[in-house]
């Protein structure tokens, strides 16, 4: 195994740990309701979001054991927007992980409220933390604004209005942006706020960095393995989703992929003060991802 899949076993595993502990302590009355939150929070998955912000933090040096709350909130707020997405009113998918999505095991109504709570309860971690400094307070609002009309929601409502319509790049450009990359750019900023780190090129990284994982997650809706992504595939032409080879077509979005890889790379050698080698790799993994 290498160096970058080692430590990257070590972020993933110490914030495994803290979920699980936490979703222990949760006792939310019906139990239906607890059950719900627990299923989808522990379904596994790469935890790329936590992941990036707890090694940005390492990045300055940073003890990144005592942010573990916004780690969690981080992937509440990652779990929930799931949840939603696999709804029949937005993709409709049964699938999630390769389990049942939660609509599927849990009925629709349970899943839009496991949903709710979950973003409710990243709220809660994080005004539990925001009594530390000033920072913890900023930085919780770069979730909440990544999170919200001023991102991902903004991101999802352009994605179902603009499918089958005859729009371009810089629609597409909005979706991107805002769908993935704003909640691909906030742990990564986060982390910079809480270490003082340089905000403005670590979110330009961040979106950068967004836009490659939305690329890549379209071209495997094109050729991805079914199996190995835990999903229906296919979904993005069945539907008329404005994606990147609707745009430029395959070879001119592989090619594109190849590009934003080399950005994240030239913004991350501009970054003073931090070790950046975990995240240049972290950036090829993205870039190779098979799910």
């Amino acid at each position: 195994m290498s160096d970058f899949l080692q430590k990257y076993k070590i972020y993933e595993s110490e914030f495994e740990c803290a979920l699980a502990t936490r979703c222990a302590e949760m006792n939310y009355e019906p139990s239906i309701l607890t059950e719900s939150m627990r299923y989808s929070l522990l379904l596994g998955g790469k935890r790329i979001r936590p992941v990036l912000f707890l090694s940005t933090l390492a990045a300055y040096g940073y003890d990144y054991r005592k942010e573990m709350g916004f780690a969690i909130a981080l992937e509440c707020v990652h779990t929930y927007s799931l949840i939603h997405d696999d709804l029949p009113a937005m993709d409709n998918d049964d699938f999630r992980r390769g389990k049942a999505s939660s609509h599927k095991a849990f009925g629709e109504a349970n899943a839009i409220l496991a949903g709710d709570a979950l973003l409710s309860y990243a709220f809660d971690l994080m005004f539990s933390a925001c009594g530390q400094s000033p920072r913890h307070i900023l930085a919780a609002k770069e979730l909440s604004c990544a999170a919200g009309a001023e991102g991902m929601i903004a991101g999802q409502s352009a994605d179902l209005y603009y499918s089958g319509k005859n729009v371009g790049k810089e629609e597409l450009d909005f979706i991107y942006r805002n769908k993935t990359g704003k909640l691909l750019a906030a742990p990564i900023v986060m982390a910079g706020i809480l270490a003082g780190g340089e905000i403005e090129q670590l979110r330009a990284f961040g979106e950068s960095l967004g836009y490659l994982f939305q690329l890549t997650d379209d071209l495997l809706d094109v050729k991805g393995d079914e199996k190995a992504m835990g999903k229906t595939l296919g979904k993005d032409e069945r539907e008329e989703k404005l994606t990147c080879i609707k745009i430029f077509g395959l070879e001119r979005a592989e090619r594109m992929a190849e590009e934003y890889t080399e950005k994240c790379f030239r913004l991350l050698e501009d970054l003073k003060g931090a070790d950046t080698l975990f995240l240049k790799e972290l950036t090829k993994f993205i870039l190779k991802r098979e799910n």
